[in-house]
């Protein structure tokens, strides 16, 4: 899964002095083996229910990329009768043991799965939660910059294109035309473009015949996510894409969009700003889908 590699390459950032691994088995084999890495960091396991809150405590940023990963044919909807009590299982610790930690959700279907996150926080009336509970859309982005850049024939290292919406088939919509640099990307090719964006979990799913999803460039993706929160948390203004608790379209209470991350988590959220007529149709297009997700989200929550 995207545990072990995120687990290494967190292992590796100078600003993280304690990595605690949770999980209710194997997990200490994995402390084992990350523990023998020269880095300043130090690991320790913890294995086993009982043994959350004392993974928790302390903690100033908590990770959760568990769950079950997608295999051929399902789409991260299919993943919410199992990821959602896990989520909302570890959330509800999270706020009793660590109220003012950020959360990074990764465990999909984030559309759902961070909805679920802000509605334990909310009933155990943790304040200023919904700046610190954020969905981890940082792949998407990641993966426009990618295509992006191999399709113009650019350095990937320059290029930033924002995505916003959701975190799923077609709520996922990179802004092609506000990407910097500005890049000549005819209409045809952007649709294409978004097209493949979008389905590229799938396209990895199925590369690896059954086997997984994605779980590297997922970890990769997750560690530079984290190392912009933890830089925000140090008093740096960093800006990154996240799906979070947003005043950006009425009626969607989430939505992943342009944020500025700073010592409370999320300090700004940015306006969508000017789009193309191909992206309009693609935000009005997510809506419907991006409730519907978000209520499935709220009800789960509030089942006893």
């Amino acid at each position: 899964g995207i545990g072990q590699p995120l687990s290494l390459l967190l292992k590796m950032l100078p600003t993280i002095k304690e990595l605690a691994l949770y999980d209710i088995q194997g997990v200490e084999g994995v402390g084992a083996d990350l523990s023998h890495c020269n880095t300043g960091c130090k690991v320790s396991a913890f294995q086993g229910a009982e043994k959350v809150g004392e993974a928790l405590d302390g903690c100033e940023l908590v990770v959760i990329p568990a769950g079950v990963p997608r295999k051929p044919g399902m789409t991260r909807d299919d993943l919410f009768s199992i990821n959602a009590g896990i989520v909302k299982t570890l959330c509800e610790s999270c706020a009793d043991i660590c109220p003012d930690a950020l959360v990074h959700i990764i465990s999909n279907p984030v559309n759902s799965t961070v909805p679920i996150a802000r509605e334990v926080y909310r009933k155990k009336n943790v304040a200023g939660a919904a700046q610190r509970i954020m969905g981890v859309t940082t792949l998407d982005v990641v993966r426009s910059n990618t295509f992006l850049a191999q399709h113009a024939n650019v350095d990937v290292n320059t290029v930033d294109v924002p995505v916003v919406g959701g975190h799923a088939g077609k709520t996922i919509l990179p802004l092609l035309s506000q990407a910097s640099p500005k890049l000549n990307v005819s209409n045809d090719d952007a649709a294409k473009l978004t097209e493949r964006i979008q389905n590229a979990g799938t396209e990895v799913v199925e590369a690896k015949q059954g086997t997984g999803s994605a779980t590297l460039s997922m970890a990769y993706a997750a560690a530079r996510f984290a190392e912009s929160a933890l830089r925000g948390l140090q008093g740096d203004k960093v800006y990154e894409c996240s799906y979070v608790e947003s005043p950006l379209i009425s009626g969607v209470p989430f939505f992943a969009s342009k944020v500025q991350l700073g010592p409370n988590g999320v300090e700004d959220i940015f306006e969508i700003g000017t789009v193309t007529e191909a992206e309009q149709k693609g935000i009005d297009e997510l809506v419907p889908e991006l409730k519907a997700s978000i209520a499935k989200g709220v009800e789960f929550a509030n089942q006893e």
